[in-house]
């Protein structure tokens, strides 16, 4: 059965144990522990008190299609339609959406190992074949034409910034990647939910380069907005009708309340505020693991850093429970995300403030001191 070669998201499990433990430091979860900008929550009541409870079109509230397209202009300088915007139930929609889009049964997906775990658990539920392609710092974790030229596939799924490294595609690569695809009748997705947590490096957008191509964000990280469940796709216009009711069939519509209070989420002086403690955090969280562990690389965006552990351990999942069980720090093993060498990797999410992050970086000090 096809559901037997998907494998579990193990950070979910690390979290759901890191309860048990009242004083545990959390690096495992990606998600921000900040709040949206105050004007969401008025959206909500506002919606609330108007006995907002119907669904939407399939699309979802043009009014929201239209302030995303307003904000592809002002942020990359790029013409959209609304008729090509589809909100989804968070990006796992949107990725459901995009592989029955563009894949056919049996066809062959290529992702980077590592990479976001559930990219291949969606194909694999769709009876689609991930074809995974090794990345690493000789690349800077980018898939390259050179990746392309050595497998056959039928669609590309790249992520920048990147869950776990947060490492950010170049304009060069990107638009080889693009014409690549586009010449060899590959579909591209590109996958920007960490879009606007992005540091000092420029990120752009798959769009900069090209209209045929499927980009896919949403609420839940940089607008700090993840239980609202609610992303987005943007799809060439001669997708946009098939995309439409393939929606229609698999969620019928996005949530309406979340759609009501996302439309006060582009609040960009506030979302400045949400990069600027991110970076804070990415900065203090890089210098202190990189004296206990190697980190490749600064993380260019998103809030994640991959730290090669395997002084200590080449099992990162016991590793990781380890740590948990003994000193009470939640992380993430690397095998989460493929099997190219992750198991000598962990993920550290900064996803808390750095007085929790201190403690723990006290803790692991301490406990590998006495190993």
């Amino acid at each position: 059965m096809r559901y037997e070669k998907m494998s579990s998201f193990i950070v979910m499990d690390i979290v759901r144990d890191a309860q048990k433990y009242e004083d545990s430091i959390h690096f495992e979860i990606g998600q921000p522990d900040l709040n949206p900008t105050p004007k969401v929550k008025e959206g909500l009541k506002k919606a609330l008190e108007s006995d907002k409870f119907s669904y939407t079109e399939s699309l979802g509230l043009l009014e929201l299609r239209e302030k995303i397209v307003k904000h592809y202009k002002k942020v990359y300088d790029v013409n959209i339609d609304s008729s090509q915007v589809l909100l989804t139930p968070g990006t796992s929609g949107a990725f459901l959406v995009a592989y029955t889009l563009t894949l056919k049964h049996k066809g062959k997906l290529g992702l980077s190992d590592p990479s976001y775990p559930c990219y291949k658990n969606f194909a694999h539920m769709l009876d689609i074949d991930p074809v995974f392609m090794n990345i690493d710092k000789s690349c800077d974790y980018q898939l390259n034409t050179e990746h392309l030229k050595n497998n056959k596939i039928d669609a590309l799924q790249i992520s920048s910034p990147s869950n776990p490294t947060g490492n950010i595609y170049s304009d060069k690569n990107l638009k080889e990647l693009i014409e690549y695809c586009n010449k060899n009748e590959i579909a591209f997705i590109s996958d920007e939910l960490y879009h606007g947590l992005v540091y000092e490096k420029n990120a752009s957008s798959a769009l900069n380069f090209s209209d045929d191509v499927i980009v896919i964000n949403g609420f839940s990280k940089y607008y700090c907005m993840p239980g609202l469940r609610l992303g987005w796709m943007i799809v060439p216009k001669y997708l946009s009708r098939e995309a439409e009711i393939i929606a229609q069939n698999i969620f019928i519509s996005a949530p309406t309340l979340s759609q009501y209070g996302a439309l006060e989420a582009f609040d960009y002086e506030y979302l400045d505020s949400i990069k600027d403690i991110f970076k804070e955090r990415r900065d203090f969280l890089f210098n202190e693991l990189n004296e206990i562990f190697t980190v490749d690389a600064k993380p260019d965006g998103a809030f994640y850093l991959w730290a090669d552990v395997s002084k200590y351990t080449n099992d990162s999942f016991s590793f990781a429970k380890e740590l948990l069980e003994n000193i009470h720090i939640a992380t993430t093993p690397g095998i989460d995300f493929g099997s190219n060498n992750t198991n000598r990797y962990l993920r550290f999410a900064y996803t808390r403030d750095i007085e929790h992050m201190k403690e723990g970086i006290k803790r692991l000090k301490e406990y590998l001191k006495r190993g």
